[in-house]
């Protein structure tokens, strides 16, 4: 199993950064990562979405976990491996710190989990700043 984790830490509210989580039609705004999004259903488990990276083949996934103002995860099946990445809230005293955490299971490419992880601290600073 391949893990990598990162936080960072924001004046803003857990309900500001949530507010952002969950708007998922607006997270190319923020997210260099993610060209275009498109989700079949509500900011809940079970959802499906299909998400593209700038230059990429479009990348189903679907919501595993979504427990509102805490914690959403996020999952890619692809077979021979899955990518499984949890962002959860955490409040503390004048703000919230905003972790993500992926791991990819079974037989994934060399190189997979650096290349998923690599925007994670632009992404989470840019997240940190708007929320």
């Amino acid at each position: 199993m391949w893990e990598y984790e990162l936080s960072v830490w924001t004046a803003a509210r857990p309900d500001a950064v949530w507010r952002r989580w969950s708007d998922m039609a607006t997270w190319p705004e923020w997210n260099d990562g993610v060209e275009t999004i498109s989700v079949d259903g509500p900011f809940a488990a079970g959802t499906r979405f299909t998400m593209t990276p700038p230059g990429e083949e479009p990348i189903g996934m679907r919501l595993t976990e979504v427990v509102p103002g805490e914690v959403f995860t996020d999952e890619m099946d692809a077979g021979d491996f899955v990518v499984t990445t949890v962002h959860r809230l955490v409040p503390s005293e004048g703000g919230t710190t905003i972790v993500y955490r992926t791991e990819i299971t079974g037989d994934a490419p060399d190189g997979l989990g650096p290349a998923i992880t690599a925007d994670f601290p632009e992404v989470l600073a840019r997240l940190a700043a708007i929320a």
